[in-house]
């Protein structure tokens, strides 16, 4: 019979202080669980979802709805890639290869750049690029590049050094020795984060119309200021379709990454 593995006690301290701060949550909140469960809270939301329940297929609307969701994916295709670029470019000096002066400042710009929501991000560029998908765009390609110069940067430290250091030991220069032995190792694990992250920007690309940066959200938005519910449903199923074919492609891309 196996022995039974011991428990540290740095484990159980952070096991009861993540209870403590649940907790402690739950206090320090003012949640009103009665009026959530209250007969008028229930009354109204089934009044609201009701609506919802016919969707506007007519044709001049089903052309509006295609319009949107191509700007909803070309802001997330654009946004994606550029943030891929621009991390690439970062995940270099950040994971040491250019010293280690700019390890710790390159890092701290990463970290500033996914810090900012991309709702944040939108907010300010609509004040300089205006209202519409160049504004949304910028502002995924700056929270993503955060996210993915990071994600590149541990990749890459992550990855075995004796192929690089056996290259450079051979005469091989810095640059041959990254391009045949760190990238190679790297590259599936970087195009996976990068898709992954694609998958959320399709999400995030939808909500930023909200604000006014273009397509399915901000279709959504006008509609339901207007409590034009039946273009608001299609504007919703528009968007689940949208990212269930997304999250389909995604998936069936990286497991053929993987064979």
């Amino acid at each position: 019979m196996p022995a039974r593995p011991a428990i540290s006690w740095s484990t159980v301290a952070l096991l009861l202080g993540l209870v403590l701060l649940a907790a402690a949550s739950f206090i320090s909140l003012p949640l009103n669980w009665k009026a959530l469960a209250s007969l008028e809270a229930i009354r109204t939301t089934k009044e609201f979802l009701l609506g919802f329940a016919r969707l506007d297929t007519s044709a001049g609307f089903l052309r509006k709805l295609a319009t949107g969701t191509a700007e909803t994916l070309a802001m997330s295709a654009l946004g994606t890639l550029l943030a891929a670029l621009a991390g690439l470019l970062l995940a270099l000096p950040a994971s040491g290869r250019a010293g280690p002066a700019a390890r710790l400042p390159v890092r701290m710009v990463l970290n500033v750049f996914r810090s900012i929501p991309e709702l944040v991000w939108a907010s300010m560029l609509l004040i300089a690029a205006g209202l519409g998908p160049f504004a949304g765009t910028l502002a995924l390609a700056l929270h993503t590049a955060g996210v993915l110069g990071r994600l590149f940067a541990d990749a890459m430290e992550n990855t075995p050094a004796l192929p690089e250091t056996s290259l450079r030991l051979n005469g091989a220069s810095s640059l041959a020795a990254f391009l045949y032995a760190v990238l190679p190792q790297a590259a599936p694990q970087m195009l996976s984060y990068t898709l992954y992250r694609w998958e959320n920007n399709i999400r995030a690309a939808a909500v930023l119309g909200v604000v006014g940066a273009g397509g399915l959200g901000q279709m959504l938005k006008y509609h339901l200021s207007l409590f034009q519910m039946p273009q608001a449903a299609s504007v919703i199923v528009a968007m689940l379709l949208m990212v269930a074919a997304v999250d389909g492609v995604s998936f069936w891309m990286r497991r053929g990454m993987m064979r």
